[in-house]
């Protein structure tokens, strides 16, 4: 299963053509997921109810992955301060949650964002590099 990041899903949405938009087209019916944390970036750019609940109804065809914990915390917390140990600055937590919950999960991401970069090179999260 890919963990498809928010950047991608919005780009899509939109209809942004990018390598990650045509690799998650071609690959749409596939085994896709999504986090709790995902989902509501997702969620707050709907411009009303009628798409809120439209987008909401449309995720349900996906791998819902919940996040959150003390566990997570810990863990996302510890890469973050690694991170910065090797002269990364993490600009989101969201970003820290979302790339651990992969790293400790072994879900390749699929992202649109220089901010996973460094959590790929540091720390080992698996990419899907179109």
């Amino acid at each position: 299963m890919v963990i498809v990041d928010t950047t991608v899903w919005i780009d899509y949405i939109n209809g942004v053509r990018n390598p990650q938009t045509d690799w998650l087209d071609d690959h749409i019916d596939g085994l896709l997921g999504y986090t709790d944390l995902i989902l509501c970036e997702i969620l707050q750019g709907a411009r009303d109810e009628r798409a809120f609940l439209k987008l909401r109804r449309e995720m349900d065809r996906f791998v819902f992955v919940p996040s959150g914990g003390v566990e997570l915390a810990i863990s996302a917390a510890r890469n973050y301060r690694i991170l910065r140990s090797q002269g990364f600055t993490v600009r989101k937590t969201i970003d820290c949650l979302i790339a651990t919950i992969c790293i400790d999960e072994g879900y390749p991401l699929l992202h649109h964002d220089v901010d996973f970069e460094p959590f790929e090179k540091v720390l080992g999260l698996r990419v899907v590099h179109p």
